[in-house]
């Protein structure tokens, strides 16, 4: 059957016909709606997917809005540490997998998606049970404890970065939601500098770690500035430092000014397609969604992977863009050593800020989601040949 006639046939399915579980954080979450969008770009109807995610995680508010269906699972998340938590997290895992078999007997898609997450598990061990395919889709280099244990029953592992540790992969990419691809490949650099103030003759240094903000970061940018408007000065430029500080260390502080150099600090930043278009060189930290965004503007970056991060799969995100030498890669430790020569050099260097940017669009994978959602209908039905019309 060609997927032209499975989606046909999905559409007039009075249940879902694809399932699309796991979530967590929004690194987990809009892979997944960026998935689903994908396939209702082609043709599939919004209907004929479902998500299945935790009650607790990013899913319950960004799938709605995205306009998607979705089911939460009770419980939390198993700690990696001993802790008597986990005992009550165990007893939730249970009732969350009677719960998915429950939905996935009622809907009986024919393929189900798996992104990682809490939820994630109940699902795939759900749908492995009742015999549907089951893809995954891995958004790290280093793959998740999920994703690993899910991939001994999956199909295909859809890989967003070439040497990510799961069996039966196909690279496809980090797949990013179509808005986000749009504003940031179809944008006007000229446009978007210029609605922020930035001027043509001033280079930009765009500096973010997350909603929260990211301590290190924030601390050493602020001690190397300094010495960047002395090296800015002496070299004839003028340098913008567009700062997100995030909410848990902003104290209302919205910038001054050095010879050479001019700081903007802001809480939360709202435009992120806009400083990604329009700025010449980012400190940033190395998760998957910000490498991908970083590799579809043709953005230079100084990464520096969170310490803490499971498996230090920030660093491995990171390491694709190294290796094409489009990125930096500084250990948090080492930020207030080395953070200044890491900027200076890519920023103030013109052949080189263009050399790196040209190699970050090289690396990059705009059609990650329609890869995905080729390999979900590819698999559908692989491991069952229900007639969802038929058994009607």
């Amino acid at each position: 059957m060609s997927n032209a006639d499975r989606i046909r046939r999905w559409n007039d399915a009075a249940t879902p016909s694809v399932v699309i579980t796991g979530g967590g954080t929004a690194g987990h979450t809009n892979p997944g709606i960026a998935v689903a969008e994908a396939l209702v770009d082609r043709g599939l109807a919004p209907e004929a997917i479902r998500f299945i995610g935790a009650e607790r995680g990013s899913e319950s508010e960004l799938v709605p809005a995205a306009g998607f269906g979705i089911e939460v699972l009770p419980g939390r998340g198993i700690k990696r540490s001993l802790s008597k938590d986990n005992l009550g997290a165990v007893a939730g895992l249970g009732r969350a997998g009677l719960q998915a078999r429950r939905l996935l007997a009622e809907w009986r898609p024919e393929v189900v998606l798996c992104l990682g997450g809490y939820a994630a598990v109940a699902a795939s061990l759900a749908a492995r049970g009742q015999g549907i395919p089951v893809v995954i889709t891995e958004q790290n280099a280093r793959s998740s404890a999920t994703n690993r244990l899910v991939s001994r029953w999956a199909e295909v592992c859809a890989l967003p970065f070439p040497d990510t540790d799961l069996p039966n992969g196909v690279l496809t990419g980090n797949p990013t939601r179509r808005s986000v691809v749009a504003a940031v490949t179809e944008a006007d650099r000229t446009g978007a500098r210029r609605a922020r103030g930035w001027g043509d003759d001033e280079l930009v240094l765009a500096v973010w770690g997350g909603s929260l903000g990211a301590r290190s970061i924030n601390t050493a940018v602020a001690a190397m500035l300094p010495e960047l408007a002395a090296r800015a000065s002496a070299a004839g430029r003028r340098v913008v430092v567009h700062h997100v500080i995030g909410r848990r260390d902003f104290d209302g502080d919205p910038g001054h000014s050095l010879d050479g150099l001019r700081v903007e600090r802001v809480e939360y930043e709202h435009d992120m397609a806009g400083v990604l278009v329009g700025a010449d060189l980012a400190v940033t930290r190395g998760g998957a969604s910000t490498v991908a965004e970083l590799a579809l503007a043709g953005l230079p970056a100084v990464i520096v992977p969170l310490p803490i991060a499971p498996r230090d799969h920030q660093r491995a995100n990171a390491e694709e863009l190294r290796a094409a030498g489009a990125a930096v890669v500084v250990d948090d430790e080492r930020l207030g050593d080395e953070l200044l020569d890491a900027v200076a050099a890519p920023l103030l260097d013109d052949a080189e800020r263009l050399r790196r940017a040209t190699a970050a669009r090289g690396v990059a994978r705009p059609s990650a989601a329609d890869a995905v959602a080729g390999l979900v209908l590819d698999r559908a039905g692989s491991s069952h040949a229900t007639d969802r019309s038929a058994a009607s």
